[in-house]
């Protein structure tokens, strides 16, 4: 076997498969990546036993006969990482190694039979539908962030994905706060789809995707995959019921606010400092004389108060919150100001972008609670 490449096109296929790939196993088989060398394409593939991803190359090649090996990941890419040469040169040895030559130098790994890679499961396709990547990463990015860790409760370490008709709903929550993201579709979908993603799955799919990518997802037997042009990314799905969360949303307020974002998150930078000496308490007092101000109780290091404008409607009211949670929602909200409205001290916090009158994008909406403090 003997094929040449391209050494940007390898590089960038080994940075995709490399998310799948396990770096501490007790399966040193996981620790490979297998390339499948056909006469007009070349497949990488990774498996960890909870991902898989196949990346396909069909450009730039020069191959001479076909194989299929499986080659240590981290050192290969390690090495492909370093090379300066524009083309690389791959070779199955008889000594059971594999001869990688650029034109200033060259190196030599033992290489792994193909059959000991673990197969992909094949998917019994119960639901398929297209999306694009734009919408898929943009519902990821707007809701990882609340979802809880595995050790906590394991249906809430994943991204809740709900597909009906023409509204695409990626929803996710640690029970302390809870992220709403909803895309508005010009067509119906032909199937419905309402499953669990895991989280570990989902950042991975929002590195790898590209926004102009047509996503083809298919999913049965627990199971899901990604499909692009020329990424595979398989996944397991979550087993148990998402919690029937719309009724967690508040309908009334006593007090609604809106300040600047970037203002609102500079604070909060600032006040961090002191109030991780405290979990992150903070209290927020809002006043219909169109004030809001943040605080926090005396620590050992110092207290630090901050008090910004903003338009304060109805009631007068004070809740404390943690202002880790509240800092993180803003990073994911792209509007210039955000509305902030709570019933009482102690009911949900519901945080939303407010619409930019010069942006007209209405095609998608994001809400968010955080729970408020005892005090």
């Amino acid at each position: 076997m003997k094929f040449k490449i391209q050494t940007d096109v390898l590089k960038k296929g080994l940075d995709i498969v490399n998310h799948a790939t396990a770096s501490i196993t007790t399966t040193p088989i996981l620790e490979n990546i297998l390339l499948k060398v056909n006469f007009n394409n070349i497949i990488l593939t990774s498996n960890n036993l909870e991902m898989a991803i196949e990346y396909v190359i069909s450009e730039d090649l020069q191959i001479e006969t076909e194989w299929a090996f499986c080659i240590p990941s981290k050192l290969f890419t390690s090495y492909i990482s370093l090379v300066q040469d524009d083309e690389v040169t791959i070779e199955l040895l008889n000594d059971d190694s594999v001869k990688i030559s650029t034109w200033s130098g060259k190196m030599k790994i033992k290489w792994i039979e193909a059959s000991e890679f673990p197969l992909i499961p094949t998917i019994r396709e119960e639901v398929s539908l297209n999306i694009s990547g734009k919408i898929i990463k943009k519902s990821i990015d707007k809701t990882l962030f609340s979802s809880a860790e595995w050790n906590i409760r394991p249906t809430l370490a994943g991204i809740y994905v709900n597909i009906k008709d023409n509204e695409v709903i990626f929803a996710s929550t640690d029970s302390f706060r809870l992220s709403e993201f909803k895309t508005i579709l010009d067509e119906n979908v032909p199937t419905n789809f309402s499953q669990i993603l895991p989280s570990k799955t989902a950042n991975q799919i929002k590195s790898i995707l590209v926004d102009s990518d047509e996503v083809k997802i298919v999913s049965g037997d627990n199971q899901i995959a990604f499909l692009s042009w020329n990424v595979k990314i398989y996944s397991r799905l979550l087993n148990g019921k998402f919690p029937d969360y719309t009724s967690f949303f508040p309908t009334s307020f006593s007090t609604k606010a809106e300040v600047n974002r970037v203002d609102l998150m500079q604070a909060l930078k600032k006040i961090n400092l002191v109030s991780r000496e405290n979990n992150y308490s903070i209290k927020m007092s809002l006043s219909s004389s169109r004030w809001i101000e943040l605080e926090t109780s005396e620590t050992q290091i110092w207290e630090w108060d901050v008090t910004l404008v903003g338009a304060v409607e109805w009631e007068d009211n004070v809740v404390w919150v943690n202002s880790t949670y509240f800092l993180e929602v803003l990073w994911v909200i792209d509007t210039t100001h955000v509305s902030i409205s709570f019933e009482n001290p102690l009911s949900p916090i519901v945080i939303s972008p407010t619409t930019d009158p010069e942006k007209t994008e209405t095609e998608y909406s994001f809400r968010h609670i955080i729970m408020p403090l005892k005090i």
